[in-house]
């Protein structure tokens, strides 16, 4: 989020999470005094006092708990979610909120609990003077991997909305499908400010630009044990595809992820130039594969920390060498691609701190 929004423009004063592995990875690449710009706490347990006054302020949380049935103990407590911590922690600033907010969350925040999570989310922002806009944004139109991502902007003093209201087809758009303008078109409820985005480069990148070069002996690559019991696990078509790729002339690359299918677990193969969504690996089936064949032979070994920070639109962040494999494959799983919010900065986010800082002026004038 950090280098999306710098190259954009913007600049970060203040950061938190609750995880000492991501502070640590977060210093290492800033190479600064973050002990006041990294905040280790829960979100929680933050005193208001310690939050400054900014203008934009970026949220990404879990949606496991957003819902009233998740037993939700309320904006602060130790049960809640990360986003009732965040939105705790807006009210608590009261005339100190900043006027933008950015939200980041997967797809699924959109029909969970029938829709009702992102619902209640939506109206809370809006309770608290916010105006919101949500999109949908995948980063393979950025960088060679699959990572769709719903963002929602507040906007706490709202210039007219770019769009009216005239139906949900209007609604819709590259970077509003469907479902998220039916959604828009059934919620009169909630108040929207949608605006009008430009259309989403296509990236030239395919897996293959973001290799990296191992030594064949480096320990990166599996036995040929361990890669022969990979092969096995694939189901007829997926072993189809990996021989034609085996068999070719040249070096070809694809991504594989376990899963389990009907209680056993199989490889399945992308072999289409994109790699899969980057996961936290929290057990084996969250660590994605990289699969190297062609000439007659394959090779197989996991992402490497550097493969996964370009895949994040972050090929030049500094990952250090100490930092354990799962450590640095679970701080980019759990990241926000940084081309995409580059992209959300310049045509959205700034073009609208303009005409707030416009509007605001007049004011101050008249």
């Amino acid at each position: 989020m950090r280098l999306g929004l710098e190259r954009a423009g913007w600049k970060t004063i203040w950061a938190n999470d609750n995880d000492p592995a991501k502070k640590l990875i977060y210093e290492h690449h800033f190479n600064e005094d973050t002990c006041e710009i990294f905040i280790l706490e829960d979100i929680h347990q933050l005193p208001p006092e310690s939050v400054p006054q900014v203008g934009l302020a970026t949220a990404s949380f879990p949606c496991t708990d957003l819902s009233l049935a998740g037993a939700r103990k309320g904006l602060s407590g130790s049960g809640s979610s990360a986003f009732w911590g965040f939105i705790d922690s807006l009210k608590n600033m009261g005339v100190s909120k900043p006027p933008l907010i950015l939200l980041e969350n997967v797809t699924g925040f959109l029909t969970s609990h029938g829709g009702n999570d992102f619902q209640e989310a939506c109206i809370a922002l809006n309770q608290l003077g916010y105006t919101v806009d949500p999109f949908i944004v995948d980063a393979s139109n950025f960088v060679p991997q699959s990572r769709q991502r719903l963002f929602v902007v507040g906007v706490q003093e709202s210039p007219p909305s770019t769009v009216e209201e005239s139906g949900p087809l209007f609604f819709q758009s590259s970077c509003r499908p469907p479902a998220l303008a039916d959604f828009i078109f059934w919620h009169p409820e909630i108040k929207w400010n949608l605006r009008r985005l430009p259309d989403f480069p296509e990236t030239p990148r395919k897996l293959p630009d973001i290799v990296e070069e191992l030594s064949p002996n480096s320990s990166y690559w599996w036995s040929k044990e361990r890669s022969d019991y990979l092969l096995a696990q694939m189901s007829e078509k997926h072993r189809e595809t990996a021989n034609s790729m085996i068999q070719g002339d040249d070096l070809s690359y694809g991504t594989v992820f376990r899963r389990v299918r009907k209680g056993k677990s199989m490889a399945e193969l992308r072999n289409d130039g994109i790699a899969g969504c980057l996961r936290t690996p929290r057990g084996g089936s969250g660590r994605q594969i990289l699969f190297e064949a062609g000439k007659g032979k394959f090779r197989v070994r996991l992402l490497t920390p550097k493969e996964c920070a370009r895949l994040m639109g972050a090929a030049n962040y500094q990952i250090d060498p100490k930092l354990p494999l799962n450590k640095a494959l679970f701080g980019f799983g759990d990241a926000v691609c940084a081309d995409v919010v580059e992209w959300i900065g310049k045509y959205y986010l700034n073009p609208i701190w303009e005409e707030l800082t416009v509007a605001h002026t007049s004011q101050i004038k008249s």
